[in-house]
């Protein structure tokens, strides 16, 4: 990109955020290892193609590099990770670096499903870690200088916006074209508009291989009447990355193969007779700006964020938005789906929850904000639930229960009350809870319910039968098909019938397999593979 002023070398960031660690040192990996190199954060860089990381250490012998990537997350010189990978590795790595207490700064698409990217927002938000996802053409000079532009008035009211990003190359087999060209713009426009579109339709072609999109043509409708279009190729014999918004009172190019980079054209539609329209043309002008290179303006944005602990301009929920978008649009290109926005399927209820329409909720339930209650499930009275909770299918809660933040409880679980969840739980599907040791129908027993508590963080796992009076400590895994008869401690990992501890697992819900043989010593440390928590095993319990 022409026209950049490049800032001299500077460890000031450095001083400021710690050391970075970059994994992916191809195409767009190479741009990133630039800048960090420059600035002074990079701490080390990951790529697992031996021969390409030869020619690196060739290229940068003073840098520090790796083939494993799990050996650069784990690094306590790394404080955040920087992920230019794949795109089909995007999610693993950063649940990785996430579940290792690393901040991440991961390049688009930020998943190629929903739900890894909802798994990856929820993780740094339990972790309190930063999640920035790669839109380049947020932190362009020239796009926020357009976004001044809509947000001023300067264009009168928006009604459309048009997008191509078209090239010859950089064929891809892990995603396709809508997938690879098209988050940028899904990015902006979002931005642009502030509102997500009501209907997508899509089309494409798999002219090279079949299956894996070429070119896609995908068409946006905003609930405020704009409408969008998103035209991306790697089939096009020349480059071309163009954005034009148009308005009321004029319309505005933002032009990346241009030195000029954005150009305002105060056309106006005018009515002749109040019936015939006049399109009056004016000069357009170059907007003036002060360009620096994106990538840096990027880079620095996101130390800032982990210097600072504050939000991204480009978080994990912006990544959602996109994520959604696109997600739509490939429907609609496999006739998956219809364009239109999804429904939320349940109903808002006053507490801030959602229930849909089949479950049933009695009075005097109290349910938390993001919380979601599934099809067919009944909570009863006096039972409290707390936020961005998910009760699966034909799940029963209460009366007088208590469930914490963030549980999931699946298909089929019965909650009776003398059950207490504390936050963080997951049970798995059919999982049985009890509440009184020597049931008998023709005898009435609520005065005997023994309490059960099941401690934060713990799993229980499928057709897992928890006998009450028991207490299932924290962050406890329970193997599926288990019986528990007495208490579990925390950490344990419980298996068989009735349930015995057979190891014990870590916080991430890795089986802490150095702990074995260690049972008889009075004191020893213990150190997890995969997030590298560190325990001490005591006494017969884990610490």
């Amino acid at each position: 990109m022409g026209g950049f002023v490049k800032k001299k070398s500077t460890s000031a960031a450095a001083g400021h955020i710690g050391h970075i660690g970059l994994i992916g040192l191809g195409y767009w990996g190479k741009n990133l290892f630039r800048n960090l190199k420059d600035m002074g954060v990079l701490h080390s860089a990951c790529d697992s193609d031996p021969a390409l990381l030869a020619e690196w250490k060739k290229k940068e012998p003073g840098a520090r590099f790796t083939r494993d990537p799990d050996a650069l997350i784990r690094d306590p010189g790394v404080r955040a990770v920087m992920i230019a990978a794949p795109s089909t590795q995007h999610y693993p790595l950063a649940k990785k670096a996430l579940l290792a207490g690393k901040d991440v700064y991961v390049e688009k698409p930020m998943t190629l499903t929903l739900a890894e990217g909802e798994e990856l927002v929820a993780l740094a938000a339990r972790g309190k870690r930063i999640l920035m996802v790669g839109h380049i053409l947020q932190y362009h000079p020239a796009v926020v200088k357009l976004k001044e532009l809509v947000a001023s008035g300067e264009l009168g009211k928006i009604d459309y916006i048009y997008s191509n990003r078209l090239n010859l190359g950089m064929l891809r087999a892990e995603e396709n074209i809508w997938w690879s060209f098209a988050p940028h713009d899904v990015s902006v426009i979002l931005s642009i508009l502030g509102e997500e579109p009501t209907q997508i339709h899509a089309f494409g072609g798999d002219i090279i291989r079949k299956g894996v999109f070429d070119t896609t043509l995908v068409d946006l409708e905003f609930p405020g009447g704009v409408k969008a279009h998103i035209f991306v190729s790697w089939l096009h014999p020349f480059k071309e990355q163009k954005m034009v918004v148009v308005g009321s009172r004029g319309m505005a190019v933002f032009d990346d193969g241009t030195e000029g980079k954005l150009f305002l054209y105060p056309h106006k539609i005018e009515w002749r007779d109040g019936k015939i329209p006049y399109a009056h043309k004016a000069e357009y002008q170059v907007v003036p700006l002060e360009m620096r290179e994106p990538l840096r303006l990027e880079i620095k944005h996101f130390l800032d964020c982990v210097a600072k602990r504050i939000k991204p301009k480009t978080d994990g929920e912006e990544g959602l938005r996109v994520t959604s978008v696109l997600v739509r649009a490939q429907d609609y290109l496999l006739r998956k789906g219809d364009g239109r926005r999804p429904e939320p399927p349940p109903a808002a209820d006053p507490g801030g929850g959602s229930v849909h329409s089949t479950a049933v909720v009695d009075d005097r339930v109290r349910i938390g904000a993001g919380t979601r209650i599934w099809h067919f499930s009944h909570v009863l009275p006096d039972t409290v639930i707390g936020e961005n909770c998910v009760l699966g299918q034909n799940v029963t809660a209460g009366p007088k229960v208590r469930i914490g933040n963030r549980v999931k409880i699946q298909n089929n679980v019965s909650v009776y009350e003398g059950v207490e969840i504390e936050d963080d739980v997951f049970c798995g599907p059919s999982v049985v809870f009890t509440n009184v040791i020597n049931p008998r129908a023709f005898i009435e027993r609520k005065s005997e319910f023994k309490k059960t508590l099941v401690g934060k963080g713990a799993t229980l796992g499928a057709n897992a039968t928890i006998i009450c009076g028991v207490t299932i400590g924290a962050y406890a895994l329970v193997g599926a098909g288990a019986v528990v008869t007495r208490d579990v401690a925390p950490h344990a990992l419980v298996a068989g019938v009735p349930a015995r501890r057979i190891g014990w697992v870590c916080t991430c819900g890795a089986t802490l397999d150095a702990a074995k043989g260690k049972a008889g010593k009075s004191k020893a440390k213990i150190t997890c593979a995969d997030c590298r928590l560190t325990y001490t095993l005591a006494q017969g319990r884990l610490i």
